[in-house]
């Protein structure tokens, strides 16, 4: 049986006046019926643009997929016409975007925003329309749902925001869920409380999630397989416990160990200095100025993605002595 999403060596680019930036290149990774795979890794890797080109939502004019396939149970969706492809957003794949407030539109009520996708994609209007989004927002644990559908988003929290969001995002029942920073600017008990929703939502529903974030701790009670990316390329995949456990590429041991607090003093352990411009990249491993293994041989050529152990693979060309 083949896999829900099969992402096969994608590849984004950005026109800027100063040239193109290659912001994803050569990603393939898939994600299984009923799984939560994550994509991790700092600010300016590539996560979210990664995800938002699955479902060909990058700025039109100064951003292109250069390669790839991305086949949702084995139809390409970069292949469809704009029509078709409408048809699959909401339908088949819903998406949590990073900002509720920036994503929900100001001027219309909460009820006739989630009420939108059921039109669109099921017909549905009128009583019939509000009775569901009454029940989607219950279904998310919006308190008071009668309520809410006539108020607007800046009347909300940001966790009712959240919530919201979600509702739209699986009011037709997708079978792929793809949820951007679900939890930014969320405090922590609020973090946990949308981060269990979606996990309880997943298994009720049947879907599968792809899920993007900074947060190591998200990954480890809520995913089975991590994708880490640094500077648009895929650097390490495997299982969760794995990945976690027993690292073997050194930009993801430094995630994890900025995650830790340190004995000396409760201080956290720093990556030196920083992603590389997308104007500038090093002609060899992206993070070897970085890298405190870095070799000679790291800063001429790129490393190759290895297979280490079932599933799991890494770009470095010292993988084996980290494992060692």
């Amino acid at each position: 049986m083949t896999a829900l999403l099969e992402v096969e060596d994608l590849s984004v680019h950005f026109q800027t006046v100063r040239g193109t930036v290659r912001a994803v290149q050569d990603l393939s990774f898939k994600v299984e019926r009923g799984q939560t795979v994550a994509l991790v890794g700092e600010s300016g890797s590539g996560k979210s643009t990664a995800a938002l080109s699955l479902l060909r939502l990058l700025p039109a004019g100064s951003a292109r997929i250069a390669a790839g396939r991305v086949l949702l149970d084995g139809r390409d969706l970069l292949a469809l016409t704009d029509r078709q492809l409408r048809d699959v957003r909401g339908s088949q794949v819903g998406m949590i975007f990073q900002d509720p407030m920036m994503a929900l539109n100001p001027v219309y009520t909460i009820g006739r925003q989630v009420a939108e996708t059921l039109r669109l994609h099921q017909g549905l209007a009128g009583p019939a329309a509000e009775a569901r989004v009454v029940e989607l927002l219950r279904r998310v644990q919006v308190p008071a749902p009668e309520q809410r559908i006539h108020q607007y988003p800046h009347n909300l929290s940001g966790g009712m925001r959240q919530r919201v969001m979600m509702a739209m995002a699986l009011a037709c029942g997708p079978s792929l869920l793809i949820a951007d920073e679900p939890t930014t600017a969320l405090d922590v008990t609020v973090q946990a409380q949308v981060l269990t929703l979606i996990d309880r939502l997943k298994a009720e529903l049947g879907m599968a999630v792809l899920l993007i974030t900074h947060d190591l701790a998200v990954v480890w009670e809520t995913a089975q397989r991590v994708i880490v990316l640094y500077a648009g390329r895929k650097v390490e995949e495997g299982p969760v416990a794995e990945i976690l456990t027993r690292p073997r590429h050194p930009y993801t041991m430094g995630l994890l160990r900025a995650a830790q607090w340190q004995e000396d003093g409760d201080r956290l352990a720093e990556i030196p200095g920083t992603v590389p411009s997308p104007h500038a990249m090093p002609p060899g491993c992206a993070f070897a100025p970085r890298c405190a293994m870095a070799v000679d041989h790291c800063r001429t050529a790129p490393p190759p993605l290895r297979t280490l152990a079932p599933g799991h693979v890494a770009a470095c060309f010292r993988a084996e002595e980290i494992a060692a």
